[in-house]
């Protein structure tokens, strides 16, 4: 499909962008993981967080105000704040090999790692660990399983997540402009909100579905009393299916990477523009509860030039949003049942 000149990357996701690798890793045992998205140099960095309920490592460093302008890599984890010390696994695998700030004339580098994390403590694994949480070796191994090609749904960050009354997941997709200008979004999709429309199985952001990507069932004829749903009714009905979760147990974690020439500044709006993409797919969102934040990443490959530089940052911005929303989408379709999160498609079929 080539929706207004934009249409899919060759492989659907993140890695479609050049100089983009993503590995995860897996704890089977304790229901979680961590994934490490690596760009083949130092890349442009910024992030926006919207949630009640961050969970951050070095975010404040990417203000475009501070020194780092550039990062080694970005970690989403599992494991609340146990899951923030995955970045320190990815910290020193990056060391070991070189790759980092370079410190003067020193040969000691500084690897800059950004993270976020989601909340799956209360899913049902074995969390068991004492005083070493797996999450500093899952962040190694995710390292190095790092390539073009990844799963999605029960994968890295996403293995535990759950998406409102349904199993969550991790979620990719990607898009080409008509100028040729490469977009890719991934998500861990860990909401306190639905991915789906209420009364229905169609996901929020069926609109901006491509090739069929999670199911193809398209935006619903009509939903009885969709105009008139009351937002607060529907917070409540969904804290009452939550029973038993603890509140800031949610969370979508996400990282947007284009293959432009941004400036941090320039960054920083993709990265709030894209946070739109999450209000596409996820309804409630960016709640007290929800600790949201999204990474944008500019490997500068493409020169965007400085006619109408404005509007070209405002139209990766706006491809980046529903890129998101489609990743968030087929985070929550490719998921499989996990202990009493039922899946999508167990639910709703293929």
């Amino acid at each position: 499909m080539n929706i207004g000149g934009i249409r899919k990357g060759r492989l659907n996701l993140i890695t479609d962008v050049e100089d983009i690798l993503v590995g995860n890793a897996e704890d089977a045992g304790a229901r979680t993981g961590v994934t490490v998205i690596l760009p083949g140099r130092r890349a442009v960095a910024a992030v926006d967080v919207r949630g009640g309920a961050p969970g951050t490592r070095e975010t404040d460093a990417l203000d475009p105000s501070c020194l780092v302008e550039e990062v080694d890599g970005v970690v989403l984890s599992g494991g609340s704040v146990y899951g923030l010390d995955a970045a320190s696994g990815v910290v020193s695998w990056l060391g070991a090999r070189g790759r980092g700030f370079a410190l003067g004339n020193s040969a000691m580098v500084a690897p800059v790692v950004p993270s976020a994390i989601l909340f799956d403590l209360t899913n049902g694994g074995d969390k068991d660990w004492g005083e070493e949480p797996p999450y500093r070796a899952l962040g190694r191994r995710a390292c190095e399983h790092a390539g073009r090609s990844f799963a999605l749904g029960n994968a890295g960050a996403g293995f535990g997540a759950r998406a409102g009354m349904l199993k969550g997941g991790l979620g990719s997709a990607s898009a080409v402009s008509a100028g040729g200008l490469t977009v890719g979004a991934i998500v861990a999709a860990n909401p306190f909100g639905s991915a789906v429309i209420p009364g229905s199985d169609r996901f929020w952001a069926a609109p901006y579905e491509m090739d069929g990507e999670f199911g193809g069932r398209g935006w619903p004829e009509r939903v009885e009393g969709l105009a008139a749903r009351d937002p607060l009714e529907e917070t409540k009905a969904a804290l009452a299916g939550m029973a038993g979760k603890v509140e800031g147990g949610n969370t979508t974690i996400g990282l947007v990477a284009v293959d432009a020439d941004l400036t941090p500044v320039e960054a920083r709006r993709v990265a709030i523009m894209a946070q739109d993409g999450l209000a596409r797919a996820i309804r409630p969102v960016h709640a007290p509860v929800d600790g949201d934040a999204v990474f944008v990443l500019a490997t500068g490959r493409v020169r965007l030039g400085a006619e109408n530089r404005a509007g070209s940052v405002a139209g990766l911005g706006s491809i980046a949003a529903d890129c998101l929303a489609r990743a968030v989408a087929r985070g929550v379709y490719e998921a499989e049942t996990l202990g009493d999160a039922e899946s999508y498609r167990a639910r709703y079929g293929r």
